[in-house]
């Protein structure tokens, strides 16, 4: 047991006709965990074209774990708005990457921006390393409904679904240093609230 007969790795070997000692991998052979059989939840790709449409259900807690990730990998460069106005880019980085609410980018299909984040365009890098296929999917549908929601409007509300409330009115702003004080509610507003 202590000198067992192995190869080096290229070796040669006499046991072969062809004197290798390296085998080459069965045809079929797949490596454990890299069988990709749903070829579009791998690529992003139907054929050669992106595809437009999630291979899951879109869910809260898709979008909350989409968030969570674009916060992490993308908010440095895009900014949590999908603007572009991001950290690094305020810092002198040679290119601002594009607004994801420019025409081109909200036409663009599901799929490309899960090839984008798998491939990197441009000067970004790609991520497929850092984030795993299911991740990225999330981060997809997260940076879908940061678009609509820069556009929405009272109409893209479905019926009987409430709105949320008015934004919060400050008695006193902030000086940068402090925190803005909320102004006290009135009994108009306790009563609107009541009549809802």
């Amino acid at each position: 047991m202590h000198m067992q007969p192995r190869q080096n790795p290229l070796s040669r070997s006499d046991f072969f006709a062809d004197q290798r000692s390296a085998r080459t991998p069965v045809d079929g052979t797949v490596a454990r965990g890299q069988l990709h059989e749903d070829a579009y939840f791998y690529t992003g790709k139907i054929g050669n074209n992106p595809g437009d449409v999630m291979p899951f259900p879109v869910t809260k807690e898709v979008l909350e774990r989409g968030r969570e990730r674009y916060n992490i990998f993308c908010a440095p460069c895009h900014s949590r708005l999908g603007d572009g106005n991001g950290f690094v880019p305020s810092r002198g980085f040679a290119r601002k990457p594009p607004s994801y609410h420019i025409a081109r980018l909200q036409k663009a299909p599901l799929g490309y921006f899960f090839d984008v984040i798998s491939n990197g365009f441009g000067i970004m890098p790609d991520y497929a390393s850092q984030i795993p296929p299911r991740d990225r999917w999330d981060i997809v549908a997260y940076v879908r409904a940061l678009q609509l929601s820069q556009d929405a409007t009272i109409a893209d509300v479905p019926a009987g679904q409430k709105i949320p409330s008015e934004p919060p009115s400050f008695g006193q702003p902030g000086s940068g240093a402090t925190l803005p004080a909320l102004a006290p509610e009135t009994k108009s507003d306790v009563t609107k609230e009541d009549q809802k």
